[in-house]
């Protein structure tokens, strides 16, 4: 791949820049050199668990300062942009998820709510109950909006991959019967709320991601030039299927040398 035409990055955060808490090699190596090389960034993340600030302090503790909260795009700040072209300021909505996607639905103008709701709101949920799932498939099947943050059945920690939102909202899919509206990655709305945030063409941006479903195709479809990092949940033996990015890399470090190289 020729990197001499990218003019913005954008970056998935889970499996590329981090597992968990624990930074991945190469971490404070790129932020630097995007920021020596003058590359405006967007970080684009389906994990609906933290709000932009809860990013921006994770950076920070982990030895990147600086990042603006508008450089975060969440499946949540995207799950919120949606329920706000298509329900009035105040709705009911239950929020089947963490602590951060309530505190993002909730200043979005939408109060919170466990019963005689509009919709339902389901992502990532670290502490999840049979109750959680009884309420949320309950309200779906009778009859409120099921919209989910994103698809990702994995999520990369130290120790291998857990159960995702795709797998919690799967749950969710099988108890009611109902299909949800799902948001974030590969959907466009948040590839082109990062395009919006940089002000950068498609075919001049490059998406680097660790899932080829997610951040590879969706990022494709949307006109982006991709990088693959094996850190996260796609092997190379995962390459044999459909979706193709335009570069791989073993880690971070290597891509940042094919960066600085362009």
């Amino acid at each position: 791949m020729d990197f001499s035409g990218i003019k913005a990055v954008i970056s998935d955060m889970d499996g590329v820049l981090w597992r968990g808490d624990t930074a991945l090699p190469g971490l404070r190596l790129f932020f630097d050199t995007l920021r020596a090389r003058g590359l405006p960034f967007a970080l684009a993340t389906n994990n609906s668990s933290k709000t932009q600030a809860d990013y921006v302090r994770k950076l920070a503790r982990l030895g990147v300062p600086g990042v603006p909260e508008t450089a975060i795009i969440t499946s949540g700040t995207a799950t919120a942009d949606y329920l706000r072209a298509h329900y009035p300021p105040g709705a009911r909505v239950h929020v089947f998820g963490a602590d951060g996607l309530r505190a993002v639905i909730a200043a979005a103008g939408f109060t919170l709510a466990d019963s005689d709701v509009q919709a339902v709101v389901a992502g990532l949920k670290w502490d999840l109950t049979y109750d959680d799932l009884k309420r949320a498939s309950r309200l779906i099947m009778a009859g409120a909006d099921f919209i989910g943050t994103n698809p990702d059945a994995t999520f990369p920690l130290p120790d291998g991959l857990a159960p995702g939102a795709g797998s919690m909202i799967a749950a969710l899919r099988t108890a009611s019967g109902r299909e949800p509206i799902i948001v974030g990655k590969p959907h466009a709305p948040m590839f082109e709320a990062a395009l919006a945030a940089l002000h950068s063409a498609p075919a001049e941006t490059l998406m680097i991601g660790d899932r080829l479903d997610t951040d590879i195709a969706g990022a494709a479809a949307c006109g982006l030039r991709t990088a693959l990092v094996l850190t996260g949940v796609s092997t190379a033996a995962d390459l044999n299927g459909s979706a193709q990015p335009d570069a791989v890399f073993d880690s971070l470090p290597a891509l940042v040398e094919a960066l600085t190289a362009a």
